[in-house]
C-alpha cells in the first residue's frame, strides 16, 4: 500500500519589526545604565524576563574561556545569538541569522539592551477603554398558549425497521405554571 503525501506551499505572512533600533539606548536609560555597570547581572535578568534560565548568559562569559583552554577559539557569543534568534522567533520579528551574528559579535551591549526593550515592550498589557456605552433596547416577548396537536408519520420504503421513539404531543415552553404533556397514540 502506497502512501500519498500532499504538502501545502508555505506562505510567509508579513513579519513585524523591532520596536526599537540597536542604538536606541536612550529609550530606556535605566536598562542602559544597568547594562553598562553590571553587564552579567543585566543579561541574567533579561533572560529571566524572557522566561529562560537566569544563569544561561554566564555561558557567554565562561564558555569561551573554557573552550580557549582546549585551544578552540570562539568569536560568536552563543547565548547572545540564541537569545536574539529566540526573541525574533517568538515575536515574529523579521531579520536574518547573518544580521543576528553581526549584532551579537560587534555590539553585544547594544544587542542585550535592544532585547531587554523588546521583551518589555511586548509584555505590556493593552487596555481597551470603551468611549460610548452600548445601548440595548429590550425586545417585547409575546407569550403563546397555543398547543400544537399534530401527528407525524414516516413511511420507510424497503428499509429495515429502526427503533423509533413514541410520538409525543409538542407544546411551546411556557414561563407560567407547569403543563403536563401526554403521549398520543
Amino acid at each position: 500500500m502506497a502512501a500519498v503525501i500532499v504538502q501545502q506551499p508555505f506562505i510567509k505572512t508579513q513579519s513585524s519589526a523591532w520596536t526599537s533600533g540597536i542604538c536606541d539606548c536612550c529609550q530606556d536609560l535605566n536598562s542602559c545604565c544597568y547594562a553598562y555597570w553590571c553587564f552579567p547581572c543585566f543579561t541574567c535578568s533579561t533572560t529571566g524576563e524572557f522566561g529562560e534560565s537566569t544563569c544561561l548568559p554566564l555561558l557567554d562569559i565562561f564558555g569561551p574561556c573554557l573552550l580557549a583552554s582546549f585551544g578552540i577559539a570562539t568569536c560568536v557569543p552563543p547565548v547572545t545569538l540564541g537569545m536574539r534568534v529566540a526573541v525574533r522567533y517568538k515575536y515574529d520579528i523579521g531579520g536574518s541569522l547573518c544580521e543576528d551574528i553581526m549584532v551579537s559579535c560587534c555590539c553585544i551591549w547594544c544587542s542585550w539592551c535592544q532585547l531587554s526593550r523588546e521583551i518589555k515592550a511586548r509584555k505590556q498589557t493593552v487596555t481597551i477603554v470603551q468611549t460610548a456605552p452600548t445601548m440595548f433596547q429590550p425586545i417585547p416577548m409575546t407569550t403563546t398558549t397555543q398547543v400544537v396537536n399534530t401527528q407525524q408519520s414516516f413511511e420507510m420504503i424497503h428499509t429495515p425497521p429502526v427503533a423509533v421513539a413514541p410520538e409525543m404531543q409538542m407544546a411551546p415552553i411556557q414561563t407560567g405554571p407547569p403543563t403536563v404533556m401526554t403521549n398520543v397514540k
